[in-house]
């Protein structure tokens, strides 16, 4: 399915750009680095080149082999015992060279599969220990989708190429050199016919293969705009009926669906005869080589050729019926190596979209002399800090705070006014521009990231569960924590009742990000996972936004109980889950306009009573 893109993008556009063949940039760079990754095999890699001259030589030897064994069966001077012996050793040696070719392509095969596939797991090894060393900002301006494709299409073109294409490439050429050199050993004259003629061969495959090309491009544009539209009205579904437009979709879906169907006729119809063309054509070369071959054995046959000045030209039965092969062997490998050269410039395209996420800048590694927290108490302190994602956007302006341990601080705003920066700075996923953070007096800057993260719990609006046991997702939290500490985690987030009423209790498996419970429950396993972590500071981000008011309630006493003794960062849309904050921060374009509890807000009558009141809303 090709990626939705921006609303004003059409349709068309959007799949228009799905369909473009990405190229690589740097050949010669995305080949060393990829080379580098084979090195560690290299041992395996000789010995899949030697096994791919093996088969190619034993393919071009076992078809010269025809050449005495057809000439000794017309031989007057032997008798027939003797011609019926020199069948069977030619037929033996024949049959011992290509069982050594097939063995030679068995290995061959094995050994590039395990190179390819050590190489692989070599590459997504150190994609992904990359990944875990890339700062927030990185996973915030990339897509998940566009990241998760490196581990997939990327790494899957590669390994195609490793393979197969390659190796085969490789003995393409061989065959293609091997068959010409002995084209000329065999008969020049034969030899320079064929080389006219495949040049028109070739040229009558690019013809086709160009329209071909074209059709099956169109094709793939037209059945993403399919596919983009079945996807958007089942999606949408809901407001196509509410609105009774079912007759304006069915006439729109037929009109794409009628387009997709004569551009896949015109593909399929180029498609197949692509072959029965190039076949055709092969034959013509194949007939006219045989012809000339037929006239040349002819004469050789009759002394006309052999002995003067036209020797060069002379060919027995043996030699012509070898020459024919060679001639079919000649052509076969030019259609293939260029169909492998696509499949490698693809596989080093998706080679150097994988090493520019390894060449990304991971974030700043902590100096030795950083600090370690211990025994923190939860003070937090800001002092003019400013900030912006963007150096041209400043999104926080000279914030000041100050929170006692223990405290519970509301951060209440319209979108974008900067309350989630504020958190996403006090666990370091960004650095401050200017101004100072501090725990327990210690500048954050000065503390080791691991030992930070540490002391700080997080509960989102976005939960997230892995593939494991209900047990296993809660132990996150904190992976040395006993079972038992994990049901008592549970029974303070509120979590214990419904996680005892699951088919297996604690050791329910969840799948799918936990598909399989309620919105309100996957909340309160945050929750839980949050109480495990015995993190002083606690940071809750619309954590009860997307539930609805029953729900709340039980989410709201797990949250009580987790708030207890910690210093806590509350961001709500819904201003009554904090009415009992010890301070409340409204903020709008990156300012503090207001702080206070909810009571002396109240008395202000600003713009926290606005929102409060519902004289205005946020936005």
């Amino acid at each position: 399915m090709p990626p939705m893109g921006p609303p004003g993008m059409g349709r068309n556009d959007r799949n228009k750009r799905y369909a473009e063949k990405v190229k690589p940039k740097d050949v010669k760079n995305a080949v060393k680095r990829l080379l580098a990754y084979i090195g560690e095999d290299r041992g395996w890699v000789f010995l899949a080149i030697g096994c791919v001259l093996i088969s190619a030589g034993t393919n071009l030897a076992g078809t010269y082999m025809l050449r005495p064994i057809i000439n000794d069966l017309g031989e007057t001077g032997l008798s027939a015992g003797e011609r019926i012996t020199n069948l069977l050793i030619g037929l033996a040696v024949m049959a011992l060279i290509y069982l050594i070719g097939v063995a030679a392509a068995f290995i061959q095969s094995r050994t590039m599969i395990r190179v390819s596939q050590n190489t692989l797991r070599r590459i997504r090894d150190d994609l992904f220990m990359k990944l875990q060393k890339l700062s927030v900002r990185y996973f915030d301006t990339n897509s998940a989708g566009d990241i998760m494709s490196r581990f997939t299409n990327d790494v899957d073109n590669i390994g195609q190429m490793f393979d197969s294409t390659l190796l085969q490439m490789f003995s393409g050429m061989l065959t293609l050199i091997g068959s010409l050199v002995l084209m000329f050993i065999t008969n020049v004259p034969l030899a320079v016919i064929t080389l006219l003629l495949t040049p028109l061969i070739a040229k009558a495959g690019g013809t086709i293969a160009s329209r071909t090309r074209k059709y099956f491009s169109k094709q793939q544009e037209t059945l993403g705009a399919v596919n983009g539209y079945i996807e958007e009205i089942i999606t949408g579904q809901k407001v196509v009926k509410v609105f009774n437009h079912e007759d304006k979709v069915k006439a729109e879906f037929g009109e794409l669906n009628t387009q997709l169907r004569s551009v896949q006729t015109m593909a399929n119809f180029l498609g197949g005869i692509m072959g029965p063309c190039m076949n055709a054509m092969s034959q013509v070369s194949y007939t006219v080589t045989a012809f000339v071959g037929s006239i040349l054995a002819f004469f050789t046959r009759l002394g006309r050729i052999g002995a003067g000045s036209f020797s060069f030209a002379a060919l027995d039965i043996g030699g012509l019926t070898v020459f024919v092969n060679y001639s079919k062997q000649f052509a076969r490998p030019i259609n293939e190596i260029a169909n492998q050269v696509n499949v490698i410039m693809s596989a080093l395209a998706g080679a150097e979209r994988v090493f520019k996420v390894m060449d990304e800048k991971p974030e700043a590694a902590d100096d030795t002399n950083k600090v370690k927290l211990e025994n923190v108490k939860g003070e937090v302190v800001l002092k003019n800090v400013t900030f912006g994602y963007d150096p041209d956007k400043v999104i926080l302006k000279n914030i000041s705070m100050y929170v006692r341990p223990g405290q519970k601080i509301a951060l209440v705003g319209s979108t974008g006014a900067g309350k989630t920066t504020i958190t996403n700075l006090l666990t370091r996923f960004y650095d401050i521009d200017s101004g100072e953070i501090t725990i327990d007096g210690i500048d954050l800057r000065d503390i080791e990231r691991e030992s930070l993260r540490a002391n700080i719990a997080m509960v989102l609006q976005d939960t997230h569960l892995f593939t494991g046991t209900v047990m296993e997702n809660i132990r996150y939290g904190r992976l040395d924590a006993t079972d038992e500490e994990v049901k008592k985690a549970a029974l303070t987030s509120s979590a214990h009742m419904f996680i005892k009423n699951m088919p297996d209790g604690y050791d329910t498996m969840l799948t799918g990000d936990g598909s399989n419970l309620s919105q309100g429950q996957r909340q309160l396993l945050n929750i839980a996972r949050a109480a495990l972590s015995r993190a002083p500071i606690l940071i809750l981000d619309e954590a009860t936004s997307s539930v609805n008011t029953r729900t709340e309630q039980h989410i709201n006493r797990g949250m009580d109980a987790l708030m207890k003794n910690r210093t806590t960062f509350v961001i709500a849309h819904r201003l009554s889950t904090i009415r009992n904050a010890d301070a409340i921060m409204v903020l709008e374009n990156g300012e503090i306009i207001e702080r206070g509890t909810h009571e002396e807000l109240l008395a202000q009558r600003g713009r926290y009573y606005e929102l409060y009141t519902g004289i205005k809303e946020l936005d």
